[in-house]
């Protein structure tokens, strides 16, 4: 069994920023569960406390389902990425991501998958914390769809 965890913040605030691509993509990938008859023999999570927090509930759940940190999926935002490209990482470091290292600092490993989806660079004009608390604009908000479905199929293909 996997743990799939998307991270996000909580609450309608967030609800469309950047930072909760997680949420969205664990939401539709829920979606595509109950549509389908497909198994992937996972649980979904997201948790409920803020990005950056994310690492004790996550270790909650896996000690819940008695799971290693190598069974972990997290999915996330990436500003170092494109908007819409998804990269794997099976280990290595948080490169930055807040919510990526309190999971580490919490789990006490890196070795974990990570599905990073490219949200884009912020303008030079606003720091990255206030560009990923921002809802994508009207051009990237069309592209949305394509991009959760795409990132969903990455995380199935991971799953089987």
């Amino acid at each position: 069994m996997r743990l799939i965890v998307g991270l996000g913040n909580p609450g309608k605030k967030y609800e469309k920023t950047r930072h909760n691509i997680g949420f969205r993509v664990v939401d539709a990938l829920a979606k595509k569960l109950r549509d389908t008859d497909y198994n992937l023999q996972s649980k979904l999570f997201k948790p409920q406390s803020y990005m950056n927090l994310s690492g004790p509930e996550v270790f909650k759940k896996l000690n819940y389902y008695r799971l290693a940190p190598t069974d972990l999926i997290v999915i996330y935002d990436d500003i170092d990425l494109p908007l819409g490209e998804i990269r794997v990482r099976n280990k290595g470091s948080s490169a930055g991501h807040k919510g990526v290292q309190s999971i580490i600092d919490i789990i006490g490993s890196e070795n974990f998958t990570r599905v990073r989806v490219g949200v884009g660079r912020p303008p030079e004009n606003v720091p990255a914390e206030k560009y990923v608390l921002q809802n994508f604009d009207t051009e990237e908000g069309k592209l949305l769809p394509k991009i959760i479905d795409d990132a969903v199929k990455v995380v199935v293909e991971l799953v089987k």
